[in-house]
């Protein structure tokens, strides 16, 4: 088949590029269509393929940028052409699913989620805007809803990347989705059953705004005989260093994909305080043998077997906080370190293993060999 594989933008190694990445594998032969691209941010296996980008590509400084040109977003995706390709798969968290298809041409939708800073998190990404510039993004947010509703039919199939997301994408859409869990390279981290935790607490993450970066900060600011290491970067990073308030925490910026492991090897435990769509930090950590303390609400309540919550589980792998607040942070670690030795590292790889690379390209291939098969004769008659 050939096959277009349709990606908001490619700045980076996030988890939707993850995603990205293991498609490009199941599919060798595809060709990528993407609003902006930086050369020499993605992998090898993604930049070695034919990558097509929108005429946002030409406007100056549009890596740094992008953001700011949102209302044109769905202009962009519209632009490209796919006359001639057998199967569209977005891989979709903002207008790749928008992208309009030949009317013979199935498309599916791997939904990491319907946009978020539109539909469900607004206040957290604009909320310390100016007045005058959070309305003009809120009429902005008013077209994008009716456009990212308009364009709902020229989606064939959607896979939703968790429960938490099927959820969303059937009351935002009003759409069925199958659950299909990202890929996570567990056999990637070697595990070592006997690896003695260190003395420093670990944050991966995007530093943007409903990553809520914020009060892990803050948490720590009131725990200073505690360290935290914070890996990551984003349009938030200099709001963020400048809550830090001692030395006890460091920011990291990104790291090499070895130097993160041995992050992950050398923490006590791993923080985490967004409402997450999945989250494959968390599960990278567990791979580890990493506990982990996150907020209780999205895709961790999926990922981690808590040991605390309505009834104790068995195996636990982590610790939930169920508020947003700097305070219950503090709390959860206190309990941690009084309960530490009820986490198994075996536990954690296990539950791990659950989200591999090879059960998701099984399961891709699966449901688009499936689908293709009661989608082409229903596309061919309805021409």
């Amino acid at each position: 088949m050939r096959v277009a594989i349709v990606h908001d933008w490619l700045l980076g190694m996030r988890g939707g590029e993850k995603v990205l990445d293991c498609l490009c594998k199941i599919f060798p032969e595809s060709e990528i269509f993407t609003l902006v691209y930086e050369k020499g941010t993605a992998t090898l296996n993604i930049e070695k393929r034919q990558i097509h980008t929108s005429f946002l590509q030409l406007i100056p400084n549009i890596v740094k940028n992008y953001r700011n040109y949102l209302p044109l977003f769905p202009l962009a995706i519209e632009s490209f052409n796919f006359e001639g390709f057998d199967l569209i798969i977005s891989s979709s968290h903002c207008v790749a699913k928008g992208a309009k298809r030949p009317k013979n041409t199935p498309h599916i939708c791997y939904c990491h989620t319907p946009m978020r800073y539109v539909w469900v998190f607004f206040e957290q990404y604009f909320g310390s805007y100016p007045k005058w510039k959070k309305e003009l993004v809120r009429i902005s947010g008013e077209y994008l809803r009716k456009w990212d509703i308009s364009t709902l039919n020229r989606v064939d199939e959607f896979i939703a990347n968790s429960h938490t997301i099927k959820n969303r994408i059937q009351n935002v859409y009003n759409r069925d989705s199958a659950v299909i869990y990202p890929p996570v390279a567990v056999d990637k981290f070697n595990f070592n059953v006997n690896r003695k935790r260190g003395d420093f607490y670990l944050c991966v993450s995007s530093l943007v705004p409903y990553k809520r970066v914020d009060i892990i900060i803050e948490a720590f600011n009131k725990m200073k005989d505690k360290r935290l290491v914070i890996v990551g970067d984003g349009n938030s990073r200099k709001e963020l260093e400048a809550l830090k308030v001692s030395s006890n925490i460091t920011f990291a910026g990104w790291v090499s994909q070895d130097e993160l492991t041995g992050m992950y090897e050398g923490a006590k435990a791993f923080v985490f305080a967004a409402e997450e769509d999945f989250g494959i930090a968390p599960v990278e950590a567990q791979a580890l043998g990493l506990p982990v303390i996150v907020y209780g609400k999205g895709g961790t309540t999926e990922t981690v077997i808590p040991i605390n919550g309505p009834s104790k589980s068995a195996n636990p792998t982590g610790l939930f906080f169920f508020e947003q607040s700097a305070d219950l942070i503090v709390a959860a670690i206190n309990e941690f370190e009084k309960i530490e030795s009820e986490f198994d590292p075996l536990d954690c790889r296990k539950n791990a293993e659950r989200f591999s690379e090879e059960r998701f390209v099984n399961s891709i291939k699966g449901f688009v060999n499936e689908k293709m098969r009661l989608l082409r004769p229903v596309l061919q008659a309805s021409q």
